[in-house]
């Protein structure tokens, strides 16, 4: 990225020291030594803005970059979301980072790869609970919560997709650190600083974020990506808001499910249990929206 682009025509326009609340992050720091922030690691870049972290990684995928790669933004104009919904936040508010891995490498039998957005939901939920001091719980499938006040609202989420022609995948997770309320995308958004965390320095969340990723992946594939044995879905559970609650499932073609949220399945799947008590297993890739009722 240019290192100008603060200055045009002579003109000074915003520094990255212009609001000291988001200083910019120490990138030689974090790029110096990447095994410091979890084995797994083997380079941690961070660029001054970009449109998507996941798609920069993705293309350097294609090209045989090696797993362990870490990418990370102090902007992003077209962050990436599900159904190709896109998103953006004001520079350095929020961590915005995307992780190359290849559970191929390790042989992680492909049926158990659906786990790996759940497993980036627990890694970032453990850690920034743990690193900001404050409670983040996890709504299926791939949005992380805080409480603003007495309302629960959505702080951040993960976007998972396959690349290098399906032998590759690219774990991508948006955080709102610093965000005010006039800043805030939806009215139903929070942020770290909303919800009152002690605290909100990026490096600290993003070095937790990154140790915890790598030590719940690197048990995940030892155990051959098997949920249960690592206790993945167990500790999935535990975090995760939408269990117990009463949700409406909106499906393609105009269809829905209602029922009680009672499980999440061998394969990532949520389980529904309605009026009936029939129960009905749905798919994070078959799901438009999911909303309490």
């Amino acid at each position: 990225m240019a290192s100008d682009r603060g200055h045009t025509l002579g003109v000074v326009s915003e520094s990255p020291w212009s609001d000291l609340d988001r200083p910019p992050l120490r990138a030689a720091q974090l790029n110096r030594d990447p095994g410091r922030l979890g084995a797994l690691w083997n380079s941690v870049d961070v660029v001054v803005e970009t449109g998507s972290t996941n798609s920069d990684l993705a293309d350097l995928a294609t090209k045989g970059v090696p797993q362990g790669a870490v990418l990370i933004a102090e902007e992003q104009t077209h962050g990436k979301g599900r159904l190709d919904r896109t998103w953006s936040a004001p520079a350095r508010s929020g961590i915005f980072v995307s992780a190359l891995l290849r559970p191929s490498d390790a042989g992680v039998p492909r049926d158990n790869w659906s786990w790996i957005p759940l497993l980036v939901g627990v890694a970032a939920s453990t850690a920034l609970s743990r690193a900001a001091e404050t409670p983040v719980r996890l709504k299926w499938p791939n949005d992380l919560l805080v409480t603003v006040g007495e309302e629960e609202r959505k702080l951040g989420g993960i976007l998972t997709e396959l690349a290098d022609n399906g032998r590759a995948v690219i774990a991508g997770v948006g955080v709102n650190v610093s965000l005010r309320e006039n800043e805030l995308p939806v009215p139903t958004a929070g942020s770290l600083a909303l919800a009152g965390a002690p605290v909100t320095d990026r490096e600290i969340l993003l070095r937790e974020l990154l140790r915890t990723l790598s030590e719940l992946y690197e048990e995940w594939c030892a155990d051959g990506g098997d949920p249960t044995a690592t206790r993945l879905r167990e500790a999935y559970l535990s975090q995760c808001a939408t269990i117990g609650k009463h949700v409406r499932v909106l499906l393609p073609g105009d269809t829905q499910v209602v029922g009680e949220a009672v499980d999440v399945d061998d394969l990532g799947r949520l389980v529904l249990r309605e009026p009936s008590g029939a129960e009905h297993a749905v798919s994070a890739g078959d799901v438009i929206h999911v909303r309490g009722v």
